[in-house]
């Protein structure tokens, strides 16, 4: 079996992720074609949290969902601050920065 036979009927992922604040990690899987988002988490041997949300290249998925070739399977982490929240505390810093 030469190597074009060997990669037939296989898609390559990207599976990428933010353990913690300003550090991402990325890591490259082959797997089957008809693989599911889940399925390919499986496969990664990545621990998970059971509230957790994926998307492909931006867009928000279902676990069920099945993965194409080159995709970019994204892990959101859940929010520890509301961004609104965020927002306000980062302007107040900036304005009392200037008085002082």
């Amino acid at each position: 079996m030469d190597r074009a036979e060997a990669v037939k009927g296989s898609i390559r992922i990207e599976i990428a992720f933010s353990p913690r604040p300003g550090e991402v990690q990325r890591l490259a899987l082959s797997l089957p074609e008809g693989t599911t988002i889940a399925q390919a988490l499986e496969r990664s041997g990545l621990a998970l949290p059971a509230d957790l949300r994926v998307g492909i290249w931006g867009r928000l998925r279902e676990l069920t969902d099945t993965l194409r070739d080159h995709d970019r399977l994204e892990l959101y982490r859940p929010l520890t601050v509301d961004p609104k929240e965020a927002r306000r505390l980062r302007y107040r810093s900036h304005r009392e920065a200037k008085k002082a």
